[in-house]
């Protein structure tokens, strides 16, 4: 009986319950534990007086980790760390592959039913906890609740049993990609390169202002005086905020930049700042008046970023025309565009009060300069690289026909001694020598090949593919030449188009002519 149970696994969607209430479980004990720790660290009165607000604000905690907003008195508090995220985000990874080694999934294309298997009741658990988290001062929303569990579980735990199913049946990430379309590969690999080489840019240009104003950082942690436990969980929180930092340092690359409350703006054009949060990390922010030159210097990122990815959108599916090249390095800048667009609506948001209503960059700013920026570059690295590529495929070809037009070197066919009793004679026979019965078995009792054989096949497949089609366009091209040399000759041979169609309307000239018959001697006139 437990032999047939493993054989046919658990059901898939008990499973996921269990699976998302013990990672909403395991995340929320954390959360009470850092925030046990900060209630002991700080001025309190008795335990019994105090659990239920602790329990409360772990909680409330625990939906901000899931990005989920609350309002207060003072109006919204929308700007959260996108850092948090992380927190769920590995646990429902991890408790994905444990679905994923459970039950039975016979195919990678069912991945999205133990995804949504996680996802509805974790989507459940959050929309409940958002409930039970309401109070006077503090109204999470419930809808937000609800959206967010839900997106965070689908793609993590989806992303978990993806993984364990891949490591299961030997399936590397390289033959998923295989398995897209050539267009969506190349799409995809560039927008991811040139995001990641923007957020490389953000990380440095908001690591170099802080390692700048670090003193002033230091005096405002002094004046803080957090303690140990304290200057423990505001290190935290400042981990947990810094993908905002980071995001709003490629809005300020990209050129519109982003503001710290109302009436304020953080450009390379200008900086215009009022009083801002007592937090180290907001150290790094440039004083008020021209911004800083050595700062301009992150204006050339996009431009990078878009460069990068346009040669890698181009390289992985060269097979394109010259003219269709940078068309596609410009779809792939404004997909990044898009994705930092929605980037910046996440990172920004609102502090509750009146003074910091408008915190973060301009999303619809950002994806249009970004998509802009990014997406010209893309064009003009693709349509480079595409050249580039075509002229090697150009010469790949032309020395493999002066390979094949060279005479092969003469080599003596086998000579077969048949037997003076076989017939020998045209159109009698074919004498074909076969293998013994024990070469046979060997061949039957030959072992499957490996992934990696297969994978190399399908490569040397794809490069015979590619040298093919790299011929063929070679052949169009000297096509086309030759037919545009026969029309000029023609051209030249008739006179010029004037000639040619003074020719033309002669010979559309209508010719008529008359006859005349005699009429013979013996009709009467008036038969005539």
């Amino acid at each position: 009986m437990p032999a047939a149970a493993s054989e046919v696994g658990r059901p898939i969607y008990s499973t996921g319950g269990v699976a998302a209430a013990s990672a909403a479980g395991i995340g929320l004990a954390v959360i009470v534990t850092l925030t046990m720790a900060g209630w002991v660290a700080a001025p309190h009165d008795t335990f019994g007086e105090d659990i239920v607000d602790l329990l409360r604000g772990a909680v409330l905690a625990w939906l901000v980790g899931h990005h989920v907003s609350f309002s207060i008195a003072e109006g919204q508090i929308s700007l959260l760390p996108l850092g948090l995220v992380l927190l769920p985000g590995l646990l429902l990874y991890r408790f994905g592959r444990w679905l994923a080694r459970c039950c039975v999934i016979e195919r990678l294309r069912h991945v999205h039913r133990a995804a949504l298997a996680v996802a509805g009741p974790y989507a459940a658990i959050a929309g409940t906890l958002a409930l039970l988290a309401r109070t006077e001062e503090a109204v999470p929303s419930m809808p937000r609740a609800l959206l967010m569990g839900f997106v965070i579980a689908f793609v993590a735990g989806g992303l978990g049993v993806l993984r364990q199913l891949m490591r299961d049946k030997g399936v590397a990430a390289g033959d998923l990609l295989d398995l897209m379309p050539a267009r969506s590969r190349s799409l995809l690999v560039g927008m991811v390169a040139s995001t990641a080489t923007l957020l490389a840019g953000g990380l440095v240009l908001f690591l170099a202002a802080l390692a700048v104003n670090l003193p002033e950082a230091v005096e405002m942690t002094g004046a803080l005086g957090p303690g140990l436990v304290g200057g423990s969980l505001l290190l935290i929180v400042q981990l947990a905020y810094l993908p905002n930092a980071v995001v709003f340092a490629v809005c300020y690359a990209l050129g519109p930049g982003f503001a710290v409350g109302t009436s304020t703006v953080v450009a390379p054009t200008e900086v215009s700042l009022g009083a801002v949060p007592a937090l180290p990390m907001l150290a790094a922010l440039p004083a008020n008046g021209a911004a800083p030159v050595l700062s301009l210097a992150a204006l050339a990122v996009p431009f990078v970023a878009g460069a990068i990815g346009g040669v890698l959108t181009q390289r992985s599916a060269p097979d394109v025309v010259s003219e269709a090249a940078p068309l596609w390095g410009f779809v792939c800048g404004v997909t990044t565009g898009m994705l930092f667009a929605a980037l910046a609506g996440l990172a920004g948001g609102s502090l509750g009060a009146a003074r910091l209503s408008e915190v973060g960059p301009s999303a619809w700013q950002v994806g249009v300069v970004a998509a802009l920026e990014v997406g010209v570059a893309a064009a003009v690295a693709a349509w480079v690289a595409n050249a580039w590529y075509a002229r090697k495929q150009t010469r790949r070809v032309e020395a493999e026909r002066a390979e094949a037009a060279e005479p092969p070197p003469e080599t003596a066919a086998p000579v077969v001694e048949l037997p003076a009793d076989v017939p020998v004679g045209e159109g009698l026979a074919t004498v074909t020598a076969l293998r013994p019965r024990e070469e046979d078995r060997e061949a039957e009792t030959e072992p499957e090949p490996t992934i990696a054989e297969r994978r190399e096949v399908l490569r040397r497949v794809r490069g015979a593919r590619k040298r093919d089609r790299a011929v063929e366009r070679v052949a169009r091209r000297e096509a086309r030449r030759e037919l545009r040399a026969q029309r000029r000759a023609d051209r030249r041979a008739e006179g010029g188009w004037w000639r040619r169609r003074r020719a033309d309307e002669e010979s559309e000239e209508e010719m008529y002519g008359i006859t005349y018959e005699a009429a013979p001697e013996d009709v009467e006139p008036t038969q005539r």
